[in-house]
């Protein structure tokens, strides 16, 4: 990487992120949390300054782990835990053998990789860290000379646009960021009859499972487990609201009895006991096993960690996020089984208004909702995922798509999503007549995650999986993975063509126009930029036609060819062309008589208006420049056509064929 700046540590040049600088830019997004106060207070320090010999790693693992600090992301320190003890996780996340400090190598910059919507994405900082007064002031390791959590914690914060946006979170985000695998929330409390019976809108928590360790015995020593406290104000002493520990490990002992009890080991990210309960320090619980016993595992116990029992576990904390193990081959381990899921398929769709944006079952327009075609080649298990991407906006290189939601003010990051499937005897069925029978299996409820997973042993066949947002309309991109121990095979169900316009408010002729977009020569942006008029042009003319005489005559759609997960941000304007002016000669100056307006990253973007009779010229456009994609534009114009005495009686309608132009260059 060639350096862009230069810092004082032996006349070396250092990179320096322009991208991520040193300033408040890189610390708060909208100030909106208590980190606010730090504001003019912070400085940014290499390791070398901070302390003699700084190293990525300690030699004793337990200094290694993370110490959170005046940053509230306690959930991605928790993931953090699990890849310290997976050193394959680690290094997918923190290649080895990069330059550090002492090395002849070291230049000030480190790469990190984050699993984002399906791809492992690279992130590269300069090791500049926030300091107060010389010292780290977000998180840290144990050993003061380690450095790999705040430069994991930073490239992360990168990611994200700001330190300020990991203040609060979800450990399972953070674990499937970290890994590309899977995490499922797992609750510890009762919901009781009452709860279990309300709507899905008025409980996110209808359907989630409920722990029991002992499900989890054949992958014991892999998972990770992460426990949280929520609202409870009696939890364990300091811990309050909203806050992520990790489970270390669980045994059960026997006591001297001969009864068992199960033990936790948990790790608090503050680096210090937060609990005083029956085994801690010289708790009366440690009576009751042997003493040998005891002494060994009150020796495990590191800064910050303490043992309780199942009981203790059960009653003080709210809940339990359950990380998936991933062999040394990439491959998903079932938390049910332990079996190794070898076989995956992944695909991306999206929800669009008025389009695909389909709803919950009580919707009419459920079926809408884009649909996936899963084939399951002999019986095992399956794994369906359905993860939406978050609805602001990162920075354009590592972009996710900002989608509104003024009216969503409680979860204004996800949509309430769910997954149902159903199986289907052949490819040829009535989707309204299926979809009115109960689904095989399903998320059961709509819930405010990022990620839903759903669980099955499946028979060979076709099944028909059907994501879905809880409100009709709402918008959102997503992806469907799949994990199976079986041969599988994903694909999407293709809707039907569009039809035509209906023809309630008379008769239309339609047009289809194929065009491109390409780098230096046809991708002219928006009217922003003045290459706007390099754009294809397309004309068109209104014809003067007295029985048309209000309303709209005509519609216009821009289809963008690109996959969901890299959508254009596309729209076009409408010129009329003055009499006897050609397009060589035509005002570049001029304003256009309609426009599909502001640029969207969506795949079609439509427009109907009324136009007076004559010559027209569409101009399609990304909204940068030398943004290179192919596209269909369909204009629909509607006609009067006089009515001719027949004796024809075809007893169907006629179906139009639409024109297909193709620009030629």
């Amino acid at each position: 990487m060639k350096p862009e700046g230069k810092a004082q540590c032996g006349g070396d040049a250092l990179f320096e992120d322009l991208e991520f600088p040193p300033d408040d830019s890189s610390l708060f997004s909208d100030s909106s949390t208590p980190i606010t106060r730090l504001q003019g207070d912070i400085t940014w320090q290499r390791p070398q300054e901070i302390c003699l010999s700084p190293v990525l790693f300690p030699d004793f693992i337990n200094l290694g782990h993370a110490k959170q600090g005046l940053l509230g992301d306690c959930w991605f320190l928790c993931a953090c835990t699990f890849l310290l003890k997976n050193k394959h996780l680690l290094d997918k996340v923190l290649p080895p053998n990069q330059p550090q400090w002492g090395d002849s190598r070291y230049r000030g910059s480190f790469r990190f990789h984050f699993w984002q919507q399906g791809y492992w994405t690279q992130v590269i900082i300069d090791d500049r860290l926030p300091c107060i007064n010389s010292t780290l002031c977000f998180s840290r390791c144990h050993s003061p000379t380690a450095f790999w959590v705040p430069l994991l914690e930073k490239a992360y914060a990168k990611l994200h646009g700001s330190y300020e946006r990991l203040w609060a979170g979800q450990v399972s985000e953070a674990l499937v960021d970290l890994t590309g695998g899977l995490a499922e929330h797992w609750s510890l409390g009762d919901f009781g009859s009452e709860e279990e019976q309300k709507p899905e809108q008025e409980s996110d928590m209808v359907g989630r499972r409920r722990l029991d360790l002992n499900l989890l015995y054949p992958v014991k020593h892999d998972c990770t487990l992460s426990c949280s406290t929520h609202s409870r104000t009696g939890g364990p002493t300091e811990l309050g609201q909203y806050h992520a520990l990790t489970v270390m490990e669980w045994l059960d002992v026997r006591k001297v009895s001969g009864s068992r009890v199960r033990l936790l080991r948990i790790r608090n990210p503050w680096g210090r006991c937060c609990w005083g309960g029956n085994w801690i320090g010289s708790g009366v619980g440690w009576s009751s096993v042997d003493p040998v016993c005891a002494s060994d595992l009150q020796a495990k116990v590191a800064e910050g960690e303490f043992w309780l029992d199942e009981a203790e576990f059960l009653s003080q904390f709210d809940d339990v996020t359950v990380g998936y193990p991933i062999s040394e081959e990439g491959h998903l381990k079932s938390i049910y089984t332990g079996n190794l899921l070898t076989n995956s398929h992944q695909l991306a769709g999206r929800w669009i208004k008025a389009h695909s944006a389909g709803g919950n079952r009580n919707s009419s327009s459920y079926g809408t909702n884009p649909k996936f075609w899963l084939k399951v080649c002999e019986r095992g298990e399956v794994l369906v995922s359905l993860l939406q991407y978050r609805k602001w906006r990162n920075t354009e290189k590592y972009a996710q798509t900002p989608l509104e939601d003024s009216q969503n003010t409680k979860h204004q990051h996800y949509q309430a999503i769910a997954l149902h499937m159903w199986k289907v005897e052949k490819k040829r069925f009535n989707l309204s007549r299926m979809l009115n029978k109960p689904p095989c299996a399903s998320t059961h409820c709509h819930t405010y995650e990022r990620e839903v997973v759903l669980h099955r042993q499946l028979e060979p066949g076709y099944y028909l999986l059907i994501p879905s947002t809880y409100q009709p309309g709402a918008e959102a991109r997503f992806l469907v993975r799949v994990f199976s121990s079986s041969s599988i095979s994903l694909s999407t169900l293709k809707s039907p063509a569009p039809s035509l316009p209906l023809t309630t408010d008379g008769e239309w002729e339609t047009s289809y126009f194929r065009g491109s977009w390409g780098k230096g020569t046809t991708a002219g942006g928006s009217r922003n930029f003045l290459s706007h008029w390099q754009n294809p042009c397309f004309p068109f003319t209104v014809c003067d036609d007295s029985a048309v005489t209000s309303g709209v005559n005509v519609r216009v759609t821009l289809h963008q060819s690109r996959p969901d997960t890299d959508l254009h941000a596309i729209g076009f304007h409408i010129y009329k062309v003055p009499e006897g002016v050609s397009m060589q000669s035509f005002p570049r100056d001029e304003d256009p008589v309609a426009s599909c307006v502001p640029h969207c990253y969506t795949q079609d973007v439509g427009l109907a208006c009324s136009l007076s009779p004559g010559a027209y010229t569409i101009v399609p456009s990304t909204y940068q420049p030398d943004c290179t994609a192919s596209f269909t534009l369909s204009l629909a114009r509607r006609i009067h056509r006089k009515v001719v005495k027949s004796q024809e009686t075809l007893g169907r309608a006629i179906q139009e064929v639409s024109h297909i132009s193709v620009m030629q260059r």
